[in-house]
């Protein structure tokens, strides 16, 4: 089986790169991080143009009608460049959301306007207890007249500020049922919250008795488990191809750093404990990449193994970015660890990815059902 990316692949991929080392140097990548709204409207704008929000949606909905392996490309020159901005919670919650259990109507609504550029989305997924199982959720839907009324408290959901949009899972009587809500609804809240990643955005959601129309709903009430289930399968490989790109970023310097650096007068990329070191990054990037490419094909063509295959991929490269990154910290030494120099920009992007969508436990417990049941 043979996984070289094709001609139009390897375009699209340095198209993209091309495409952000112009526009989203550090020194964009810091200035977002103090800026309030936290991303650039032009840059937005531009990735609309290109065709990137609309990578994965149909072409009836204004998008190119590609795959998981296509989206996972434009993601891991992202994770490279460490860029700021709504474009995960946008296209990978919220649009491969709508793809997958949207109604007609919505998807008619929101595809075309988050391929343009018009529309931001994001999914509130975790609560309290920040457990990925979607059985999990406490968050409530009380049917009332022909709509519903949501109450709970959601945790860390991405972008919610800039959000016109938000996927919210909630319990009904039914069960597990999915709701697109407005953010500006009576009874919602929004507040501010920290991770490691500054380049990125959170939000607490409390929903006090917020009413939504029957419209709201996505499927069938008490529907909504198997679909969540297919949605994080989804953001787990595309939040592994973003951590594969910073682990690249962090791998590149740390060559290009031993090259220049000397001592005893010699650079130290020529001392043997360097040497394997790097090799040793080197080959935790290619499996990493191995298993990304892997999974992102399974999940798009429907293959047998394809919620396993992005398990095995969430679990393996949330720990090799973790020691991509962490190797080289090591290998610069003191200046690595330093505000001024750029490393810790891709190392805290790494960072920040590994506990979302399901962390290393929780993967491997996955992979573990699965291999019982198969026995």
């Amino acid at each position: 089986m043979n996984f070289s990316f094709s001609d139009d692949q390897v375009l699209l991929k340095n198209s993209v790169r091309a495409a952000l080392e112009e526009h989203c140097k550090s020194s964009h990548v810091r200035a977002m991080a103090e800026d309030g709204k936290g991303y650039s409207d032009e840059l937005w704008g531009e990735m609309g143009k290109l065709g990137w929000l609309g990578l994965p949606f149909p072409e009836e909905h204004g998008g190119a009608g590609l795959g998981l392996v296509e989206l996972a490309i434009v993601l891991e020159e992202m994770g490279r460049a460490a860029y700021p901005g709504p474009f995960f919670s946008t296209v990978v919650l919220g649009g491969l959301g709508l793809m997958l259990g949207g109604s007609a109507e919505q998807r008619d609504r929101w595809l075309p306007a988050i391929a343009s550029g018009r529309a931001r989305m994001t999914a509130a997924l975790l609560e309290d207890h920040l457990d990925w199982d979607p059985a999990s959720t406490t968050a409530s839907a009380t049917k009332s007249g022909s709509g519903w009324i949501l109450s709970g408290v959601k945790r860390f959901v991405p972008w919610a500020h800039v959000a016109d949009v938000i996927l919210v899972p909630a319990r009904s009587a039914e069960g597990l049922s999915l709701f697109l809500l407005d953010p500006k609804s009576v009874g919602v809240t929004l507040s501010p919250m920290k991770g490691i990643d500054l380049t990125n955005r959170w939000s607490e959601l409390r929903l006090d008795k917020v009413a939504v129309g029957a419209e709201a709903i996505m499927g069938q009430p008490g529907g909504a488990a198997s679909l969540l289930e297919s949605l994080l399968r989804r953001a787990a490989v595309c939040a592994s191809a973003e951590m594969l790109g910073a682990a690249r970023r962090c791998l590149d310097m740390s060559v290009e750093y031993v090259k220049v650096r000397e001592q005893f007068g010699q650079p130290i990329g020529s001392f043997q404990a360097i040497r394997h070191r790097c090799a040793e990054m080197l080959l935790e990037a290619e499996n990493a990449h191995a298993a990304v490419y892997y999974a992102a094909w399974a999940l798009t063509a429907g293959a047998e193994d394809a919620a396993v295959a992005s398990s095995i991929c969430k679990s393996y490269v949330n720990e090799a970015a973790r020691r991509v990154c962490g190797d080289a910290i090591q290998v610069h030494g003191g200046i690595g660890f330093t505000w001024e120099y750029d490393l810790h920009l891709y190392m805290k992007r790494a960072k920040a990815l590994e506990p979302l969508y399901g962390d290393t436990e929780y993967h491997r417990e996955l992979i573990t059902r699965h291999a019982i049941t198969r026995s």
